[in-house]
């Protein structure tokens, strides 16, 4: 399976509370919710496309755990997310728990990468992980995420965790895909490609 890395941010790299003001707080963060006012339907609509494109969900703990208390709560069977979301497979990644609520779950214990690996070997499509910036940023440091996709928000806003922060090696991307919708939401999806490569400028002739 492809390991795919989806994540939500804003234009400085913003990508912790985009849902609601009470996603998530930790840190004292109070601007959660940026991302709502720029949904439109162009953004649905490739959203539930990538979903469709999932053979399961790959979380770490937090989002997991915030995850398994808001879908299953969402019964409206004209919602785009939640059928899908519900019944997937889901892998956890966590030492501290010991079995999921949110079914059919998956816990991962011991080591991430490796744990991933094993999964990554297996036959199939992808296997998004949605959220779980910090797992998310490991595995991609790893060598572990074939796709990654980011959904940017117009939005600045100063405060905030923020994405791809974490040690490792530079890694290189491609772009596959972009595409802006109707609200101003910038859709962009890499492929990585290893190593960043590095190099020096030696002027426009360089390039011509």
């Amino acid at each position: 399976m492809k390991i795919t890395l989806t994540e939500f941010v804003t234009l400085d790299g913003v990508c912790q509370g985009p849902g609601s003001p009470d996603e998530d707080t930790s840190d004292g963060f109070s601007a959660g919710g940026w991302l709502v006012p720029h949904m439109d339907a162009t953004f649905v609509q490739r959203a539930s496309g990538w979903l469709d494109l999932a053979d399961g969900l790959l979380l770490g703990r937090r989002t997991y755990q915030a995850f398994a208390r808001d879908w299953p709560a969402i019964t409206d069977p004209a919602d785009p997310f939640a059928e899908r979301m519900n019944t997937l497979p889901k892998y956890v990644v966590s030492n501290t728990l010991t079995e999921g609520t949110w079914h059919p779950t998956t816990v991962l214990r011991g080591d991430p990468a490796q744990a991933v690996a094993e999964l990554r070997a297996r036959p199939g499509r992808e296997l998004q992980i949605h959220g779980s910036a910090r797992l998310g940023d490991a595995l991609l440091a790893a060598g572990l995420v074939d796709t990654l996709r980011l959904v940017v928000a117009p939005t600045v806003l100063r405060t905030g965790r923020r994405l791809l922060t974490g040690p490792g090696a530079p890694s290189g991307l491609r772009l596959a895909h972009h595409e802006a919708t109707p609200n101003g939401l910038l859709l962009l999806e890499y492929e990585t490609t290893g190593q960043a490569p590095l190099g020096t400028y030696e002027g426009v002739a360089a390039f011509t």
